[in-house]
């Protein structure tokens, strides 16, 4: 097998959809090194580190995995797309067998992997696995049914990066990430309808049935808006305000960023130029500043003393404490 179609067959450009393992290291850090100086121990930073890699590096290999497997099954179907055709099996360069073969090698040693990093983890990639499984037996075919399976995919990312380092993870958090990558995989079908509009022959067709423009626009402008009260409903809970005090405030605060991603990958979308979000942020200087700064934004909300207390003098706490309290007493 040519070594730049094994390359385009794992994709390796779409594993930064593996990074939703990431954020709970990020937010569990200071509560970490809060409880570990409180009890007069080091952080366990390198640890963590090393536990959220390997975690990361085994949602990699099964999703390699899932990609080489997807491309064998959808083979017949890409070689109709004016851009999946391109692909490796659909191409005829890389043979179904083989395609299988490097499937599932990834796949057992991304699972025994995940195991080893942890129970949790890996019953949450077995999980992950059986979801796909489902997903390309069929479900794959059912509109909304479909984006669902790929959305709880990311939740589950973001579950087993927070099981890695035994840390735990917000309901309203989940929520966040369901409802943001539900609306990237609602774009993803917008790029794939734009693209046989644009350069197709007529005769691929949507496996789910996708084909009107209103409708997906309605499915993206629904999830979209979830998503973005989902985000703003988490910075301002009480989990996050426990977690991070007044620093869940500049979360709220970032949420512009947020707004002008969801839009900006719309955009791109609707082109039907792209066939991942990471061909989104290199084709779109924009979004790839909207994502670059909410990612600073983040980092600096949570790791710099000072935005703390600008963030404590700026808005009244006490009478958020307050009604806290007065919520809690009644309860």
């Amino acid at each position: 097998m040519p070594i730049n179609a094994i390359i385009r067959l794992i994709r390796p450009g779409d594993w930064v959809k593996n990074l939703f393992v990431v954020p709970a290291f990020f937010f569990a850090l200071p509560m970490v090194s809060r409880e570990a100086a409180a009890s007069g121990q080091s952080a366990p930073w390198v640890e963590l580190v090393v536990l959220t890699i390997l975690t990361f590096v085994a949602f990699c290999l099964v999703a390699s995995a899932v990609y080489a497997f997807n491309d064998v099954c959808d083979a017949a179907s890409d070689r109709k797309h004016p851009i999946k055709r391109k692909r490796p099996v659909a191409a005829g360069q890389i043979r179904a067998a083989q395609a299988l073969t490097l499937s599932l090698v990834l796949l057992v040693v991304g699972i025994v992997l995940a195991f080893f990093i942890g129970l949790g983890v890996g019953v949450v990639l077995v999980v992950y696995v059986l979801l796909q499984c489902a997903y390309n037996g069929g479900l794959k075919r059912i509109m909304l049914v479909d984006t669902s399976i790929l959305a709880a995919g990311f939740g589950l990312r973001s579950a087993a990066g927070a099981l890695a380092i035994s840390v735990p993870i917000s309901i309203w958090l989940l929520g966040c990430v369901f409802f943001l990558t539900l609306y990237l995989a609602f774009t993803k079908r917008l790029c794939d309808l734009s693209s046989e509009e644009l350069r197709g022959d007529g005769t691929w067709r949507s496996p789910a049935g996708y084909d009107s423009r209103i409708e997906l626009n309605w499915l993206l402008g629904v999830s979209a808006s979830l998503a973005m009260v989902a985000y703003l409903v988490y910075a301002m809970s009480d989990h996050a305000y426990e977690l991070f005090g007044t620093r869940a405030f500049g979360f709220a605060l970032l949420s512009p960023l947020v707004l002008i991603a969801i839009h900006r990958f719309y955009r791109v979308s609707s082109e039907g130029r792209i066939d991942s979000p990471l061909d989104a942020m290199l084709r779109d200087a924009v979004l790839a500043i909207a994502v670059l700064l909410f990612g600073i934004g983040i980092l600096l909300v949570l790791y710099v003393p000072q935005i703390q207390e600008l963030l404590g003098e700026i808005f009244d706490v006490s009478a958020y404490a307050s009604q806290r309290t007065g919520l809690a007493g009644e309860t």
